[in-house]
């Protein structure tokens, strides 16, 4: 026999058992400074900090192939990067770092030991446009995706340059040109 009278063994007891937990982890989270509550639209803020000045050295000598740094104005903002197994690539990695331009779009710059066919990992039924831009001297194929992205890739020897994202096309070239001049990162 329980000990609790019938009325108070359905949900209704459950919920009230709840609420305190509920609140009580509010109130932690609200303390820890991890949630905060804002009514209305989002309000626009400062993009995540990211320093490729001291991630891509470290990244070039552990990856083993050339890695350039591009010297980009101050309001090129980096904000992002990474180094992942490009799929389906076998061993072959890809060192990625996005940045937020002038226009306060998203392009993100890839340099990877992989083939531009497995770096830009176009798939059968896609609808793609290729043609191809000229910076430096320098062919880049550029795949204009239904979407609205943009992919242009070179190929550098030892290293494949991918700059992706829906900015205008000066931004593009910006990046490209940079990334032309920089010299490779040591990887020893």
């Amino acid at each position: 026999m329980s000990d609790k009278p019938r009325i108070l063994q359905n949900s209704r007891d459950m919920l009230w058992s709840l609420i305190p937990l509920v609140v009580l982890c509010l109130l932690i989270a609200g303390i820890a400074g991890q949630c905060s509550f804002s009514p209305g639209a989002p309000k626009p803020g400062n993009p995540p900090a990211f320093d490729p000045s001291k991630e891509l050295p470290r990244d070039a000598k552990r990856l083993g192939f050339p890695i350039r740094l591009p010297q980009l104005p101050e309001d090129w903002r980096p904000n992002s990067g990474i180094v992942e197994a490009v799929p389906g690539a076998g061993s072959a990695m890809v060192n990625k770092v996005g940045y937020v331009t002038p226009s306060a779009r998203f392009i993100e710059l890839a340099q990877s030991d992989a083939t531009e066919e497995q770096l830009v990992s176009v798939k059968p039924g896609d609808d793609v446009e290729l043609t191809d831009e000229q910076v430096d001297g320098r062919t880049w194929v550029v795949y204009a995706r239904e979407e609205g992205e943009t992919v242009w890739v070179t190929d550098l020897g030892k290293v494949r340059i991918m700059i992706t994202g829906k900015g205008p096309q000066d931004e593009f070239a910006d990046l490209a040109h940079a990334v032309l001049v920089a010299q490779p990162l040591p990887t020893t």
